[in-house]
């Protein structure tokens, strides 16, 4: 679908007439990564995995053309749900897919149902090591190129999928390998470093998520693997802080956890949506 000229690939599975569960992706992947789960849960949800703009089968327009802040794709990804038509949603929010569905959540409140986080960060205490090092980045991309470097680079995109995991024989090695490709296109590098910039000012608004969550309440599953290198554990179980109510669980996978735990989310997730239509 095209949106402010700019094509916006969706996969969308399930009867249209069910609630829809929105799954926002992280990165360097795509709505690919939901490609196991989509089909356990649109046997009672309608499912809508976009894309953003940059990412798998959108367009990759250069910055000059699209600016890249996460302010940015939250607004394509809300012109797009209303394109389609689409006015309450639960949000499966997973590493890129927080501050994409944060900023959605608070500009429009009354269409989120439910919430579902893996490994989607709102708390500074879920900032793995490797975060320090990034902030350099921030405070000085072009003094810092090697930041970047490291960021892009074939053994950190395979580590996001397998640092951590206690199962490595579950995970398809293509996944890696697939993502690596994809950011070593033309114009990638660019693209990447600018949202990666832009990635400072989700951590200063951690406080305003952490407020609108303490504010709201909105029903809300935390499946977080707890193996995480980026996204700590403690970030996890930080969510009941705010959320007293929240149904937390600690899952023994890495940041992909839907890599080697899909039908144990999958079955957590369909638990919680049928708790919560009783």
């Amino acid at each position: 679908m095209q949106i402010d000229g700019v094509g916006v690939f969706y996969r969308e599975a399930g009867p249209k007439d069910a609630p829809t569960i929105v799954l926002l992706h992280g990165f360097p992947t795509s709505s690919r990564q939901y490609e196991a789960l989509i089909p356990l849960l649109a046997t009672r949800y309608h499912i809508i995995a976009p894309d953003y703009p940059g990412f798998g089968q959108s367009d990759a327009p250069e910055p000059s053309a699209f600016p890249y802040t996460f302010d940015h794709l939250a607004k394509v990804m809300d012109d797009l749900l209303v394109r389609l038509k689409i006015n309450r949603y639960s949000l499966y929010i997973h590493d890129y897919g927080a501050p994409v569905g944060f900023r959605m959540m608070l500009a429009h409140p009354e269409r989120l149902e439910a919430l579902i986080t893996q490994n989607g960060n709102a708390y500074r205490e879920g900032l793995g090591k490797k975060w320090p090092g990034i902030a350099k980045f921030w405070a000085d991309p072009k003094g810092h190129p090697e930041v970047l470097d490291t960021f892009l680079s074939f053994d950190t995109t395979m580590q996001r999928h397998t640092a951590g995991t206690t199962h490595p024989e579950r995970y398809n090695p293509d996944t890696w390998i697939n993502e690596f490709a994809h950011l070593a296109k033309p114009g990638q590098r660019a693209i990447q470093s600018a949202l990666l910039y832009d990635y400072r000012n989700n951590v200063a608004a951690y406080p305003q998520w952490q407020a609108w969550l303490r504010e709201r309440q909105p029903p809300t599953l935390v499946v977080w693997g707890a193996n995480d290198p980026s996204f700590i554990a403690a970030g996890g179980a930080a969510f009941k802080r705010d959320l007293p109510d929240a149904e937390i669980h600690l899952l023994d996978a890495g940041h992909f956890a839907l890599d080697e735990k899909t039908d144990e989310i999958a079955r957590l997730i369909l638990d919680f949506m049928a708790r919560r239509s009783e």
